[in-house]
């Protein structure tokens, strides 16, 4: 008893210093490294922020352009411009082009709120404004009250030497909202460097808040965006007073056109950061608190002491514990497993306590048991797999008698002048020897229209019908893959209902092409066509039952089967209406029979 608790001690001692030097030099490693690396990541963080919402911002800023651009597309409007007509006259003659151009060139996602055209006078020519009520409105004219509506720079901008579109705002006050304002100059064809007009775009921040929203680091930190030079446009973020305070001064300074050196600059209690655009006047700031990184620290530093104690605790009881009562029991099991390990596989741990251990033993015990009921299992499991694959050996047998018979059968009618009847039966053979490979379930539209054409043939021996066929198969999709038994089923379908009870002139048109990257299969007939509400039943049908009276399981068989194989997307679209015939579209993925072969392995494995 006294060498076991001394061996208790000597474990529990040694466990419990490594842990407690380990916590200990950790802790001081912390202490001294963390406030970097907070910082390091919080400016990692808040740049990354801001250079993906420059990018966001970009991509709808050049979408803005681009619609503006639209313009130039309008050459006599642009032939006026540069005639030098009054702005009376082109007032007469154009006074819907913006509203043209805001149709033609825009889509709501853009939030255009109005569009001016100006001649280089400054004189307005067209004007659109959307959902203008007497209390809720957009001015008239930019230059009605050029303090309310921040013309400085766009005069600015259109007098400068600056082909690249100009990005301002200003606040609305009939509707309480900031504006963004997008001035695009517009030059004569074919002189580059002569001015003749501009437009001016006013537009909804709701897109633009949706972004800065979108990467907002957090809510202690502002963050805004603001054109060099320019007022504000959108800003987030909840700063304190004296953080609010330095931001506005922050926003002065930008507007007049000063700002600090660099992304990130330490500002007093603040971290500065900012990032432009390359191409635009539009910058992204961010204004980050100092305590909030001191915050973070602190806790981080916290929640490491008492996860450290926490450990320290646990790892002095587990140690106490294990200690006592592991080391004899497990030598004797270690020494039991490893004479079972040597062949005694009947040996069983035995002499162990009512105790975890005892309990371990007990386990160890049953699932040697175990293995031994399944070595046992195993066997005969084998033995069944060995006579399901005879039988299934077996039963390949049937097939290739079939197909020898009916090969014998052709070269007998082809022996004794039975043409027809050798031709038959020479279709019936390839037939089912194409229907029976179960092993390749996919195959290529041109061996799947070889199958097609033998069982037209033996339908036309068979009914003694009159069908015309006709084929129209690109030769760039006879060797992308289709699975088998695609098509088939839809010409079935086409004698057996379309045209089974219609008198006249019967025909099947069987078309293959691609549009894009699918491949569409498609099978029309001039039959007595259906009503919607059974097209409906056939493709969305649950009743299994009611296909096959309905006699369309083979439609939905495929229907299901590409939804299966290739997704929702894909699958049979039919177009009928009563006596005038049905067409029925076969649409999936183009792709070579091997990159589907492949595919199918794959989802095998899985």
């Amino acid at each position: 008893m006294k060498h076991t608790w001394t061996m208790h001690t000597k474990i529990f001692l040694a466990f419990g210093g490594i842990i407690l030097f380990a916590l200990v030099i950790q802790t001081v490693l912390f202490w001294r490294s963390s406030s970097g690396i907070i910082y390091q990541q919080a400016e990692e963080e808040s740049m990354n922020a801001l250079q993906n919402m420059q990018d966001d911002l970009y991509v709808y800023i050049k979408k803005i352009e681009n619609s503006l651009a639209g313009i130039y597309n309008e050459k006599e409007y642009l032939n006026d411009l540069k005639g030098g007509r009054t702005a009376e006259k082109m007032r007469d003659l154009y006074y819907t082009k913006a509203r043209e151009l805001v149709e033609s060139r825009f889509d709501s996602s853009d939030s255009v709120a109005a569009v001016y055209l100006y001649n280089a006078e400054h004189e307005l020519i067209s004007c659109y404004r959307r959902a203008v009520t007497p209390r809720y409105h957009f001015p008239k004219d930019i230059y009605e009250n050029p303090d309310e509506y921040n013309v400085r720079p766009v005069l600015d901008y259109v007098s400068s030497d600056n082909a690249r579109m100009l990005i301002s705002s200003y606040y609305n006050k009939s509707r309480q909202k900031n504006m963004i304002r997008f001035a695009l100059k517009i030059y004569e064809t074919s002189n580059i460097g002569k001015k003749i007009g501009y437009v001016v775009c006013d537009v909804n921040c709701k897109r633009v808040q949706t972004i800065l929203e979108k990467y907002a680091v957090n809510e202690e930190a502002g963050m805004w965006i603001q054109p060099q030079g320019d007022r504000p446009v959108l800003e987030t973020g909840c700063l304190d007073e004296s953080d609010a305070e330095g931001c506005a001064l922050l926003q002065e300074k930008i507007a007049a056109g000063e700002r600090p050196a660099g992304t990130a600059v330490q500002l007093g209690d603040c971290v500065f950061f900012q990032v432009g655009q390359s191409r635009y006047n539009l910058g992204a700031y961010a204004l980050m608190p100092q305590f909030y990184l001191n915050n973070n620290q602190k806790t981080l530093a916290g929640n490491f002491v008492t996860i450290a104690a926490l450990m320290l605790a646990v790892t002095g009881i587990v140690t106490g514990m294990l200690s006592k009562s592991l080391t004899g029991p497990l030598e004797r099991m270690t020494q039991t497993a490893r004479k079972i390990r040597d062949g005694s596989t009947k040996l069983r741990i035995e002499g162990m306590k009512d105790d975890e251990v005892g309990e371990l033993a007990k386990s160890f015990n049953e699932m040697l048991d175990q293995i031994e009921s399944l070595i046992s299992s195993g066997y005969e499991t084998k033995l069944m797999l060995d006579r399901a694959e005879y039988n299934a050996l077996q039963a390949q047998v049937n097939p290739h008698f079939l197909y020898n018979t009916l090969d014998t059968m052709s070269s007998i009618a082809d022996v004794q002048g039975c043409r027809q009847v050798s031709a038959l039966c020479q279709s019936l053979s390839n037939i089912f020897r194409y229907s029976l490979d179960f092993r390749h379930p996919f195959s290529n539209v041109a061996k799947e229209t070889a199958h097609l054409k033998n069982y037209i043939y033996v339908m036309d021996v068979r009914m003694q019908s009159h069908i015309q066929y006709e084929f129209d198969i690109a030769e760039n999709v006879l060797k992308d893959s289709i699975p088998r038994l695609s098509i088939q089923p839809i010409v079935e379908n086409a004698l057996n209902h379309g045209l089974r009870n219609m008198r006249g002139e019967k025909k099947v048109t069987v078309r293959a092409g691609t549009e894009g990257d699918l491949l569409l299969i498609s099978v029309e007939d001039n039959g007595t066509g259906m009503p919607e509400e059974k097209i409906n039943a056939v493709l969305y049908g649950n009743s299994e039952t009611g296909m096959e009276k309905r006699g369309s399981i083979g439609l939905m068989n495929i229907h299901m089967r590409m939804k299966m194989l290739y997704g929702e997307p894909y699958g049979l679209k039919i177009e009928s209406r009563p006596r005038q015939g049905t067409k029925v579209t076969l649409c999936m993925p183009k792709k070579k029979l091997e990159e589907a072969e492949q595919l199918w392995t794959k989802d095998l494995k899985y």
